[in-house]
């Protein structure tokens, strides 16, 4: 029954969703380009890295939809959210996907849309949705659109998928760091959900539900504010650079950006009239 309530919701009233072309036209680097901050503070060299990525996971996983358009910006986007965590394993494979749904809005537990319980944004699925994704498309674009709110629904779910890899979603990602290492990670996830609980983080609330939210909440904002993150929280900001062997904190002061080429920040503008003069 509940399969077929499944089916129901993702596939009646199919749209057009024709897939992608296998080769990266210069409309999807410009939409990366506006659109996502990571890929944006990326050199030349791994943004080419980066679309050859976004290549291979939409050659291997389904985006689908039975109630919206999927467009090729929300392949991007999925695509961009499962690259960016493991940006530093270049054989990632999330082997334990297949198909990530979209929905036109947040979601119950059933999947309706438009209920005053339509609260959930993305889920990974257990049981009859093993292997599957369900992303709301609105708030998979909030989640790149707004950068600074330390929020991405994106990023969240497929950091979730990272920590299932090893059969368990338990808040700790043995497939990126050995389990040895889970001692001083937990001991860090009670003392900072201790704080979230007392008020006196600027972590989520929602970190505090269990580990697995915490790990996946904190990766949004490593992911979203790294510089803030690393201002306020530094032994937190420490682990999860260890976690995923990225300093994104850093990330700009590693590309050596030329005055004549494109500014870094999207504007279109070189360089040396753009943000060169603000750091002059």
């Amino acid at each position: 029954m509940f399969l077929r309530y499944l089916k129901k919701i993702f596939f009646s009233s199919p749209v057009d969703d024709t897939a992608p072309c296998l080769y990266f036209t210069p409309e999807w680097s410009k939409f990366l380009l506006d659109t996502v901050f990571f890929y944006r503070n990326l050199s030349p060299d791994d943004r080419s890295l980066f679309e050859r990525r976004v290549l291979l996971f939409l050659e291997t996983t389904s985006i689908e939809s039975g109630q919206v358009t999927v467009t090729d910006e929300d392949r991007l986007l999925v695509a961009s959210s499962a690259i960016i965590p493991v940006w530093s394993f270049p054989d990632w494979h999330y082997i334990n996907l297949k198909a990530v749904y979209l929905l036109p809005g947040a979601f119950n537990d059933t999947f309706e849309t438009g209920q005053a319980d339509s609260r959930i944004t993305g889920m990974v699925g257990t049981g009859p949705m093993v292997g599957k994704m369900a992303l709301s498309k609105p708030d998979l674009h909030l989640g790149f659109k707004n950068h600074l709110d330390k929020q991405n629904v994106g990023i969240h779910e497929f950091v979730h998928l990272i920590d299932m890899m090893d059969g368990e979603c338990e808040g700790y990602p043995e497939r990126l760091r050995e389990f040895k290492y889970s001692i001083p990670w937990f001991d860090l996830v009670e003392k900072k959900t201790h704080e979230i609980l007392k008020g006196k983080s600027n972590i989520r609330d929602y970190g505090a539900y269990n580990n697995a939210e915490f790990l996946s909440v904190t990766s949004e904002y490593f992911f979203e504010r790294p510089a803030m993150l690393k201002k306020k929280h530094p032994e937190l900001y420490a682990a999860l650079t260890e976690l995923y062997q990225q300093d994104v904190a850093d990330i700009k002061t590693d590309i050596k950006i030329r005055k004549k080429d494109p500014c870094p920040c999207g504007s279109g503008k070189r360089y040396k009239r753009c943000c060169l003069i603000n750091t002059a």
